[in-house]
């Protein structure tokens, strides 16, 4: 999955120039936590709504409300932004973006094109959505967990018998950051099946591999 397929293209910007009451106006207005600060048409910096809080004049303060407003409309957000970026280009995949996000502790990254210019904006909530899709939940409400032997083919043992008994694959997710050695940690997800043919599926599975466990996912209380 690449950034380009998951980012928002239409994104609110702001002039480095711009006083930190209208980025705030902005902000409020399109209710969101972090704009791309542009110089000239190129990115900059950026700011979030909490450097705008921490750079605001405490409520203790002294000034009248004159002077607040005025104070406001005067610091430009290039006083207060993050300088230089960090950044992710729209060809690289969504995993690389999350990865950035993660083990930064931020919750959004401004897309840039090899020529510099931005081009959007990917946050976590893209990546969620991004996450959401891949796990094909929408499309099929069963997951069956396994603990399968790290070889070729297991997999396909597996999938020769859901199909077998009618089941129908939606996603096919794998991991052996936590399975046993020489093992992988392989979750199905299938279409809904009837309880009678979904009990003689689960206990076939059973019988043959080693299944961690089966849960149906009910989405319509959501």
């Amino acid at each position: 999955m690449l950034v380009r397929e998951w980012m928002t293209s239409d994104v609110v910007t702001l002039d480095e120039h711009t006083s930190m009451m209208k980025a705030l106006h902005i902000m409020k207005e399109h209710q969101i936590r972090r704009l791309p600060v542009l110089h000239q048409g190129k990115l900059v910096g950026i700011v979030s709504d909490r450097d705008l809080k921490e750079a605001s004049p405490s409520k203790a303060t002294t000034l009248d409300v004159h002077e607040l407003y005025y104070l406001l409309a005067e610091i430009k957000v290039k006083e207060i932004m993050t300088k230089n970026p960090l950044t992710i280009g729209p060809d690289d995949t969504v995993e690389r973006a999350a990865i950035i996000m993660l083990e930064n502790k931020i919750t959004g990254l401004p897309v840039v094109s090899h020529a510099g210019d931005l081009v959007g904006v990917i946050t976590q909530s893209d990546i969620f959505r991004a996450f959401v899709n891949i796990t094909g939940i929408y499309k099929g409400g069963i997951q069956f967990a396994f603990s399968l032997e790290d070889r070729p083919g297991s997999i396909k043992e597996v999938g020769d018998i859901i199909r077998e008994h009618g089941g129908r694959m939606v996603s096919i997710l794998s991991s052996s950051d936590t399975a046993t050695e020489g093992y992988r940690d392989v979750y199905i997800r299938i279409q809904d099946l009837p309880p009678d043919r979904l009990k003689t599926l689960e206990s076939v599975l059973k019988s043959k591999f080693k299944v961690n466990y089966m849960v149906k996912d009910i989405l319509k209380a959501i």
